[in-house]
């Protein structure tokens, strides 16, 4: 009960809670991408389970805070550049995300669509595997996504209690948020291809991290932002040149 009254875990828990939102962002951006690949039937239960996922890898690295801290502890030398274990998993984490970012914009602007269509039990059994095969994608990048954030909560709070309950308040929110973002990506191509564009800097901003390298975030949000701002003029201009005249 003494948390519930104390005004420093409040302020703590809301501070947290909103940085875990900003760090989820790229999440939702990469969730989102992937489940527009599935069926409209299944999309909703990707978003849940795959959300569901990293609210649990978060909550379990939160409790294995000691383990956690020993991932910054160098484990092998590369070109003279010391990697550590949280380094192994951004980069590992980096060149996946540069590889499927990479992938899923030849998809939507080079690659033609198919029409061959399967029937019966294999239909229904491709479906399975392409639904589990997003959720293990997803999964990956959960991992690597909350290895950061965890980090930065050690760094910002010292009650457990705190961090989970932020954890659990970021993911709410960004349940909540997947589904109208999802959406508004999948009506726009060109936002589709913007946000693929951005993964592909944050696969990079991980690479360049394993390395030592520490570039801002806030950077690439700027830079995305910017983007989207033009780009949402151009939707705008392009809606009032189809709209009839009245």
């Amino acid at each position: 009960m003494e948390l519930l009254t104390d005004p420093n875990a409040w302020m703590a828990f809301l501070m947290l809670a909103a940085l875990e939102i900003v760090l989820g962002i790229d999440n939702i951006i990469f969730l989102s991408i992937l489940v527009g690949r599935l069926p409209s039937g299944q999309r909703d239960s990707a978003r849940r389970l795959g959300l569901g996922f990293a609210m649990l890898s978060r909550i379990g690295l939160l409790l294995s805070l000691a383990w956690v801290m020993t991932l910054t502890a160098p484990l092998i030398f590369v070109f003279g550049n010391a990697l550590s274990g949280r380094s192994l998993i951004l980069l590992g984490g980096g060149i996946f995300l540069l590889y499927k970012a990479s992938h899923e914009i030849f998809l939507e602007v080079e690659a033609r669509p198919t029409h061959e269509a399967s029937a019966g039990a294999d239909a229904i059994r491709t479906g399975a595997m392409q639904f589990w095969r997003t959720i293990v994608q997803i999964g990956i990048v959960d991992i690597v996504f909350s290895l950061d954030s965890v980090i930065t909560a050690v760094g910002m709070v010292d009650r457990l209690s705190v961090m989970v309950a932020a954890v659990v308040a970021s993911v709410g929110v960004m349940m909540w948020a997947a589904k109208p973002i999802g959406d508004f990506v999948d009506r726009h191509p060109s936002i589709k291809v913007l946000a693929l564009s951005f993964l592909t800097m944050v696969g990079t901003l991980l690479v360049a991290e394993a390395f030592g390298i520490h570039v801002p975030k806030a950077y690439v949000y700027v830079a995305m932002l910017f983007s989207l701002a033009v780009e949402a003029l151009n939707i705008r201009a392009r809606s009032k040149r189809s709209a009839p005249p009245s």
